[in-house]
């Protein structure tokens, strides 16, 4: 899907003024230090504008009148006591004009996402990175397109009718400062401008990256873990038990940076349909995640079709329901299935005519192959003994939880 953004120099320079300052954190060695970086005199002036402008975003972020329905924000499906995630339990959040029109996908969390690179394919033609679920959006200022403009969201019709409400905010004028006196006159640059201060607002502000969890002060030798949550990282991180560190790595990067519990890979886990999502009603339809129906452009790779983002596991503890479509409502569901999906199905899918579990009801028969069934803990068959015990998958929700910040020392 090609960017909406402007062209050229405009787009440089705006994007400049927003990412040159902002200290990011990564669990590779191909992402930025997260030590702050030494500013030059002449850099201080663009570090006091992005504040100004993370300032406006977060005006733009909490403000409910940009919604057709006068009563939808940006904060209104991610709160920030929930990690910007959902805070309604819902498995899919409700929008529209009416505040009524289910979405189709689980509210994702936006925290520690700064380090989050483009979409791109390795050398190996592994898929990496990208925004929303499905990596279809390069950044935050393009991830915010679609909450605007998608009817079941904030349902605006256009860019021109996203940018009237602005015109008649409280911070308008701030705006104007900002960008300059005519800065609102033309849409398609103004709808720029207003998910250009989203983006330094969500890479800026300390709520969105703040290191502050219990297994943080750990690494940094300031607390000790309990005994559970000692045994639940050991769990996490051993290849024949848990193996979740394959793909949610939980040591610091080359470079010191704290881990992001992600790869930024995508896998294809063979989640159960929810029937909660009232598109899932339809059995003609399926979300494949890299391959469509929202994302486009990878539609014909049908060896991705099934595939999703693997999330920063940080702040699991207050992000239920989990996965892309919000099947699960707590840790310990999620992490029996990981373990009993194979060994156990029938505790997860609904049974045929013989009584026999449908695995994998959420893909069509043809791309079933496509789930993960090779990687451990997924490499078992039914009757076999899950990787985890039941005391097991305790410690691991255990160590899970000393992954949400706001830890008080």
């Amino acid at each position: 899907m090609s960017s909406p953004f402007g062209e050229g120099a405009l787009e440089s320079a705006r994007l400049f003024c927003v990412v040159a300052f902002v200290s990011l954190a990564g669990c590779s060695s191909s992402a930025p230090d997260s030590a702050a970086q030494p500013q030059s005199p002449d850099s201080n002036n663009n570090a006091a504008a992005a504040s100004r402008l993370a300032e406006l975003g977060e005006k733009i972020f909490n403000d409910p009148s940009l919604s057709s329905s006068g009563l939808l924000s940006c904060a209104s499906c991610h709160d920030k006591d929930h990690a910007f995630a959902g805070a309604d339990g819902l498995a899919a959040p409700l929008g529209g004009a009416l505040s009524a029109d289910s979405g189709f996908r689980n509210t994702p969390a936006l925290t520690y996402l700064q380090s989050t690179p483009a979409f791109h394919f390795d050398s190996e033609g592994t898929p990496i990175g990208g925004f929303n679920r499905d990596g279809r959006a390069k950044d935050f200022a393009e991830q915010a397109v679609r909450p605007f403009l998608t009817s079941f969201e904030m349902g605006n019709e256009s860019e021109e009718s996203v940018v009237e409400k602005i015109r008649r905010a409280p911070y308008a004028e701030e705006l104007r400062q900002f960008f300059g006196a005519q800065s609102l006159d033309d849409p398609t640059a103004a709808f720029f401008d207003i998910r250009e201060a989203l983006q330094a607002f969500e890479q800026e502000n300390p709520q969105f990256q703040s290191f502050t969890s219990k297994y943080d002060y750990f690494l940094a030798g300031k607390v000790k873990l309990n005994e559970q949550e000692l045994r639940g990282l050991a769990l996490f991180n051993s290849p024949v038990k848990g193996n979740c560190a394959a793909c949610h790595p939980s040591t610091r990067g080359a470079d010191g940076s704290a881990p992001l519990f992600t790869d930024f890979t995508y896998d294809n886990l063979g989640v159960p349909r929810n029937y909660d999502i009232p598109v899932n009603q339809d059995p003609s339809y399926f979300d494949l995640g890299l391959c469509g129906p929202a994302r486009e452009d990878l539609a014909d790779r049908k060896d991705l079709c099934g595939a999703f983002k693997v999330p920063s596991l940080r702040n699991v503890g207050i992000t239920a329901p989990y996965f892309h479509n919000g099947k699960f409502n707590t840790l310990r569901e999620v992490v029996s299935f990981y373990v009993r999906r194979d060994t156990h199905p029938e505790e997860w899918y609904p049974l045929d005519v013989n009584g026999e579990p449908r695995k994998f009801d959420d893909l069509p028969r043809e791309l079933a192959g496509n789930v993960n069934t090779t990687e451990l803990p997924y490499n078992r068959k039914r009757g076999d003994e899950p990787a985890l015990s039941s005391d097991e998958i305790d410690d691991v929700v255990a160590f899970l939880q000393t992954l949400t910040d706001g830890y008080t020392l």
